[in-house]
């Protein structure tokens, strides 16, 4: 390419113009031959403008258009490397110059990106001939105490030798290599770490090994700033125990720990620590740690992953007899990834303001007292880092009489505008986002504007774009749905014993107020099909993804805990089902089971389920004394009932051992079998805590005290629905000696189960999340703590077996967004086995996540896939889901028939196509390659706050 002019003005002038203004002094570009120069972005403007006239010219183009897609690419382009080192740093020149061409391709700038390539290989055929050395630099590295040392060649080399030790598949050499090509003189010892773990992230699309290399590479540089010097992952067995007192000592100091972990026995405790288990990690599991859950002083951190598992196992141990025992029972659980707590325990748990509960429940009272009281309580609960759940259903109806200033109400939707602001206000010590879901029930007079809260059009000061919503429907309409009767529409003010009712009682009484407002007896009532709320409501489903389907009847029929009162609404994730009124706000705490750590040769380890269970539960339940309640209804309700939430996560992984389809047989019967054991050692562990501790001071009545189970009270249902109910009774453990044992010691907790949706804690241990199925194959998943290409280890297992695992295959993994469907040399075995979300018919999903309901206390977060939505599709999945006795369903994420064209560039980058749709707002955290998907926010706690 010439510096050709146009205009009158030179290419390096067109680029000038077009180049972004910001400081970008904390960045650097390393040349071919190792010295260092400021980052200057005019330069990407001006290589971009070179390649533009070279294909252009004088001819067809003005130079206002030119500088405009110049200006565009460019900020593409440096949007791109900032986003890499979003903390500044050195960025070589041949990954600056791989994102201008990948600009320029994914921009549909292929004759311009074709220009600039032959320019780069005519470049470096003009370096050979010169003779250039890469590097011809003598590179001094500075040392955290600020001496200047030559750089260790040899023990760089051993570093990264010994992070792909026992992996096979990697190569030295080539992480050796890419990582000097960005180091240079007078580079930070840190720096030199960052690099080598870019240079391997780079790397894991070719072989999922290379997850744990990156890890491990992450690793050196967290010793070295907690430790304050290089240490070898060998050397950690002997250091983990000088550095824990230590490290205790530190963090009481800083006021961040509570200063009772200093009473424990420090030396036991460090002695227990496992480094080896450091190696369990994958790249992505312990940037998550690092980044959103290790303990920091003035922004340097000061907690080791091993100790950061011992710090969380000692505070849920401070009441414990034998505290150092127990800390440790519970460390071997959390550190091997068995079980793990949820975030709000992670994060939390030993400091000095422990709030570990993921979950609160809420009702709003009907009047401005009540409406504001619940308002601060939301601020008050997701300061400290819980998911709520609110029940509006009590508030009056747009219309209704005001006594007091004997005007008319403006109904539920401005005070909603309300929670939604609050929410976004108080976000959560700045860990993460606040997070509210608000529950209407179907009958109330402002649902039908309650629908439409998600849209993005109509008058803004009626919509709520941060915050959830969700439907909870009575029985009774279902069956007018089905029938094709009418509905009718009231306000609380007028009926408010409708709120209290479920069942066959519900359905009494709502008749009498219907024949009341035929009568002309109430103010506020409206009578439409119930066929067209229906269909409005999976409209707004589809379009907006909210609100949810959530089923009050079964809710409440199969609670444990209906002699206490009425479930108004479930939580956050919509796998909470606990009572609420203006006394209590429910509470629950949660953690869950990583099943595919307890598959053994190939079936799920029974007695390992148990022992894991048993001490999952013993945790979860120490949660509850050791709360920090910042509320006292919160404090009331969780100690009179002590409700928890002992979920499950890897399911999709004990699928893959198995080589079942998620859309199988089998795969139901599996999810049968799980719950069912998960379940039985889940309320065996009650029981036993009952015998040492107490029963819960509510349990007088309980469905527990009378005998029932939850899989017992179907039968409740059934007898309360008068049909509409399908479901599979199949037993396989011995539940009558359960019954006994209860009958004799009575049960700890109210509640013991609950699936939440797990996906931060499911990264942290390398696990698919919670019940959900393959989203892709491979795939990058971008987060609070950056990009990660996440590939499907099974199935890159089973392509290698094959001899099928190779570039070509990568690529066409990645134009097919992560699906073999297309991929012909692939057999058909594989495809049905490792077929994705989409490409599972959501039948299978609901079918068995009703197989789970059948022995789970409380719900499921179960999000349905559907491939080509339509009206059609939708009416019939969610009365399918009704029919087979689920309490609640999560997010609808539908993908439409076509996706927009890919484009593939240099540097192993996946394609990225925008999000479309109902969930589009959610961008700040996504996974890519997105087709024209509908998503929530994957691992975004403003969408997963409960885990």
């Amino acid at each position: 390419m010439q510096l050709t002019t146009f205009e009158g003005q030179t290419a390096a002038e067109l680029g000038r113009a077009a180049a972004p203004s910001a400081d970008y002094s904390q960045y650097k570009t390393i040349r071919r031959n190792g010295s260092v120069v400021p980052f200057e972005p005019v330069k990407i403007s001006i290589a971009t403008t070179k390649a533009f006239l070279a294909v252009v010219g004088g001819q067809g183009a003005t130079s206002a258009s030119i500088r405009d897609k110049v200006a565009q690419l460019t900020e593409m382009v440096v949007g791109a490397l900032m986003r890499r080192k979003p903390e500044g740093g050195a960025i070589h020149i041949e990954e600056i110059q791989d994102q201008v061409e990948l600009a320029l391709m994914r921009s549909g700038e292929h004759d311009v990106a074709r220009a600039y390539v032959l320019y780069r290989e005519e470049r470096t055929r003009e370096r050979a001939a010169r003779g250039e050395a890469l590097a011809n630099v003598t590179i001094n590295v500075l040392r955290k105490n600020g001496a200047r040392q030559p750089l260790d060649m040899a023990r760089l080399r051993a570093t990264i030798e010994s992070a792909c030790a026992g992996l096979a598949a990697t190569d030295v050499d080539a992480i050796l290599g890419e990582t000097l090509k960005n180091i240079y003189d007078g580079v930070p010892e840190e720096e030199v770490n960052k690099s080598s773990i870019l240079a391997a992230r780079a790397l894991i699309e070719q072989d999922p090994a290379y997850d744990y290399v990156t890890a491990r590479l992450l690793l050196n540089n967290i010793r070295l700033e907690i430790l304050g010097e290089a240490v070898s992952q060998e050397e950690m067995g002997a250091q983990y125990a000088a550095y824990f007192p230590q490290y205790i000592a530190r963090g009481i100091e800083a006021e961040l720990l509570d200063e009772r972990l200093g009473e424990f026995d420090l030396a036991r405790l460090g002695a227990a620590l496992n480094a080896d288990r450091d190696l369990k990690f994958g790249y992505l599991g312990l940037q998550t740690l690092y980044d959103r859950y290790f303990l920091h002083v003035d922004d340097v951190r000061i907690e080791m992953p091993q100790a950061f598992f011992m710090r969380v196992a000692m505070g849920l141990s401070l009441n414990e007899v034998d505290r150092e025992t127990r800390a440790i029972e519970f460390y071997n659980v959390l550190s091997t990834f068995d079980f793990m707590s949820s975030t709000p325990t992670l994060f939390n748990s030993g400091t000095r303001r422990s709030q570990l509960s993921s979950c609160y429940l809420t009702t709003v009272g009907d009047d401005l007292d009540g409406i504001y009281e619940a308002i601060k309580e939301n601020a008050l609960l997701s300061k400290f880092a819980g998911g709520l759940g609110n029940d509006w259903t009590p508030v009056r109806a747009m219309g209704s009489h005001i006594k007091g200033t004997n005007g008319k109400s403006q109904g539920v939707v401005p005070f909603l505008k309300v929670v939604n602001d609050t929410a976004v206000a108080v976000n959560q010590g700045g860990k993460r986002k606040g997070a509210v879901c608000a529950y209407l029930e179907t009958w109330h007079a402002d649902i039908e504007e309650f629908l439409e809260l998600r849209k993005n059009t109509g008058d803004d000061r009626r919509r709520t774009h941060d915050m959830n919503t969700a439907n909870w429907i009575p029985d009774l309409f279902m069956k007018r749905v089905m029938e094709g009767a009418d509905w009718t529409l009231l306000s609380p003010s007028e009926c408010p014993d409708l709120h209290d009712l479920f069942g066959a009682a519900f359905e009494k009484r709502y008749r009498e107020y219907e024949a009341m407002a035929e009568r002309g007896e109430l103010k506020v009532f409206k009578r439409i099909p119930a066929l067209s709320l229906w269909r409005k409501m999976l409209t707004m489903l589809f379009e907006t993804g909210h609100p949810w389907m959530t089923f009050k009847d079964p809710c409440n029929i199969r609670s444990p805990q209906q002699h206490m009162g009425v479930v108004h609404s479930s939580n956050l994730c919509t796998e909470i089902t606990l009572n609420t009124n203006d006394d209590e706000i429910a509470v629950c705490n949660l953690g869950s089971v990583n099943l595919a750590n307890h598959m053994k040769d190939g079936k799920l380890d029974g007695e390992k389920i148990g022992r894991t269970v048993r001490t999952a539960m013993r945790m979860l339940d120490n949660v509850i004394d050791i709360n920090f309640y910042p509320v006292k209804k919160a404090r009331n309700a969780n100690l009179k009932h002590r409700p928890v939430g002992m979920g499950i996560m890897g399911f999709q992984d004990c699928l893959h051992i198995q080589r079942i389809p998620y859309g199988s047989d089998a795969a139901v019967e599996f999810a049968d079998e799980s719950m069912e054991l998960v379940a039985y050692h889940a309320y065996w562990a009650s029981t036993e805590l009952a015998a040492e501790r107490g029963r819960y001071p509510s349990y007088k009545g309980s469905l527990w005290d009378r005998g029932i189970l939850p899989h017992d009270s179907l039968n409740l249902l059934a007898a309360e629905r008068g049909g509409y109910l399908e479901i599979d009774r199949t037993e396989r453990l011995d539940w009558n000696a359960l019954r006994e044992r209860i009958r004799e010691h009575g049960m700890r907790n109210s509640n013991c189960l609950a699936i939440a949706p797990t996906a931060t804690i499911a990264n942290i241990i390398g696990v698919s999340a919670s019940i959900e199925p393959t989203f892709q194959n491979l795939f990058v998943k971008s987060n609070l703590s950056g990009e990660f290409t996440v590939t499907n280890e099974y199935l890159v297992r089973d392509l290698k077996k094959l001899g099928l695992w190779d570039e070509v295959m990568v690529g066409d993994l990645k134009y097919f967004d992560g699906s073999l469907g297309r991929i012909d040399r692939i057999p058909a075995e594989l495809k049905s086995i490792y077929a994705t979300a989409f490409e599972v018919d959501p039948k299978w999903l609901v079918e068995a996540g009703a197989r789970r309901q059948k022995w789970i206390d409380q719900a499921q977060s179960l999000n349905l896939y559907m491939a080509g939505a339509s009206g059609k599709k939708l009416d019939e999945l969610y009365k399918f889901a009704w029919t087979r006795g689920l309490k609640t369903t999560y997010y609808l994420r539908t993908l439409a028939a076509s996706n927009a064209e890919k484009s593939t560039g240099r540097g192993g980058e996946l394609n990225a196509v925008p999000v479309t749709g109902g969930y589009a707002e959610a961008r700040a955290e996504e996974m890519l390659p997105a087709t024209d998907a509908k998503f929530c926010s994957i691992d975004n706690p403003d969408c997963e706050s409960c885990q």
